[in-house]
């Protein structure tokens, strides 16, 4: 007699006025199952994990547990059913303490903290979570934060967990300790559904695959049938070609294009932001920027750009001190800025692709005809970097707004690649994005390379990192840990780094 699947999906489809987001996605998982879902950005499976979860309700299908229809309108139904989902970006309160998120909304009249509290350092210990109960969520390590999030849905009982891109912000180690959790819980009888986009976590901790590509399901594989390249393959409908990062440049003698020294920015009576950085970017160099998001990397992009005055040391460009200088001045010597918040600092979401293409150079006099901008000229330029970065657009005049996440992040790219004709400032430029348009933006990076622009790379990627860069510097709470070839840095050595552990003094840096 076969097994009855703990839950399953069957034919279950959403439409969005003329848009098909899920067709007939049928799947199942069972007790005790870690199940990987993958797919391109657009392919659906954000969309079928909000309608199992009740964000969204389902247009047609059906959703079963151990064989019984399930009626799921909304997060408490699917709650009420065991399910729970971690997102990406967390739903925590700052200003309040471990206890206190994880029993929002749960307990009702009198508390008893005590109780709650050690309730908590109970649930904790059962999983091995070393958390501080009493502790404000503003106080805790990124790691720790998503603990966090994972005992509320422990405490809530969930029995199946879905997990959304959950190591995109977590050193070596601590992605190493998620997948321990995982494991553990799973091998209670309880489910999860791992959404991810890195091909190697998949292989490690999935016990099947299901895929998607254009709100379909196109495979559903055992982790022990299959392999990283048929995997991606079925994502994207073909091979992907690897970009070829060439070999290791002597920088001997060669000319530094931008030059931080002892850089430091510090509010007043503030722990400072950056703390005396130093290190040099040379041309047709890939300089890379490792560790946990919040360690002083968008800051030190800002500063480099423009949008923020130092407090202390000299960045110069080209042998010349830019540290006064304008951000109008920077982006006419020729530096790009490609920010980690494309919707909040890159666009602008209802103007047209083309606007958006001259937002940065609207000052600029090959964009006006007798006072007025040439319309013409500007569309054919914007044509032509559709046509180059492989833009899925209708053309200049469709709203940037309207297309996905990877298509306006080529836009973004596309204008600064333009703009920054001799340095390029790459804060997460493939955040989010799917295997097909990283690999497109990895291919630009390299080729830029090549063609000698410096590149200055900030991710959290250590594939990223280890794939593009010739040279990588490790930030941790502000300050430089150290500057490495690839060759020098382990994964180990590079998450211990960005865990504040320093090799000369051979211990955390507070």
């Amino acid at each position: 007699m076969l097994e009855v699947p703990f839950f399953e999906l069957r034919k279950v489809s959403k439409y969005f006025a003329k848009v098909i987001a899920n067709k007939d996605v049928t799947f199942s998982i069972n007790r005790g199952e870690v199940l990987a879902l993958l797919g391109e950005n657009g392919a659906g499976k954000s969309t079928i994990m909000k309608i199992l979860y009740g964000l969204y309700k389902a247009d047609e299908g059906q959703i079963l547990k151990d064989g019984v229809e399930e009626r799921i309108t909304s997060p408490k139904d699917a709650m009420s059913l065991g399910i729970s989902m971690i997102q990406q970006h967390f739903s925590l309160v700052p200003v309040h303490t471990v206890t206190e998120n994880i029993i929002l909304g749960t307990v009702h009249g009198k508390i008893d903290y005590k109780k709650c509290e050690e309730d908590m350092q109970r649930l904790a210990k059962s999983y091995d979570f070393d958390i501080p109960v009493k502790a404000k969520v503003s106080e805790l390590d990124v790691g720790i934060q998503q603990k966090v999030e994972i005992l509320k849905a422990l405490y809530l009982n969930a029995s199946l967990l879905i997990m959304d891109e959950p190591t995109a912000v977590l050193t070596p180690q601590e992605s190493d300790k998620l997948m321990e959790f995982v494991k553990q819980y799973t091998a209670k009888g309880n489910a999860v559904i791992f959404i991810t986009h890195k091909l190697k976590e998949v292989m490690e901790v999935a016990d099947r695959i299901i895929v998607m590509r254009n709100g379909k399901v196109c495979g559903d594989l055992k982790a022990e049938d299959t392999n990283e390249t048929e995997l991606s393959r079925l994502m994207i409908g073909e091979d992907l070609v690897q970009p070829d990062k060439g070999p290791q440049k002597d920088r001997k003698n060669q000319h530094a294009r931008l030059s931080i020294d002892s850089v430091t920015l510090q509010k007043e009576g503030e722990t400072p932001l950056l703390k005396d950085i130093s290190f040099d970017v040379y041309e047709g160099e890939v300089f890379g920027i490792a560790g946990v998001s919040g360690n002083g990397q968008e800051e030190l992009c800002e500063v480099v750009c423009g949008s923020l005055p130092v407090t202390s040391g000299k960045i110069s460009f080209n042998g010349e001190d830019i540290t006064s200088r304008t951000i109008r001045e920077r982006i006419g010597k020729g530096i790009g800025y490609v920010p980690v918040d494309r919707h909040r600092d890159a666009m602008v979401m209802s103007m047209s692709i083309a606007e958006n293409m001259m937002l940065k150079t609207s000052f600029d006099k090959k964009w006006v005809s007798y006072g007025l901008i040439d319309r013409r000229k500007l569309n054919d330029y914007t044509k032509k970097l559709i046509t180059t970065f492989n833009i899925k657009a209708p053309g200049p005049d469709a709203k940037l707004g309207g297309l996905s996440g990877g298509n306006q992040q080529k836009c973004i790219l596309s204008r600064e690649v333009d703009n920054g004709s001799e340095l390029l400032i790459l804060n997460q430029p493939t955040r989010g994005l799917d295997l097909g348009a990283i690999n497109n933006i990895h291919t630009t990076i390299l080729e830029e390379c090549k063609n000698g622009k410096s590149i200055l790379l900030v991710s959290t990627e250590l594939s990223e990192i280890f794939e593009l860069c010739d040279r990588i510097a490790v930030m941790y709470k502000g300050r430089i840990m150290g500057i490495y070839r690839g060759e020098e840095l382990t994964t180990e050595k590079i998450g211990l780094l960005m865990a504040g552990y320093s090799e000369e003094k051979e211990g955390i840096i507070s």
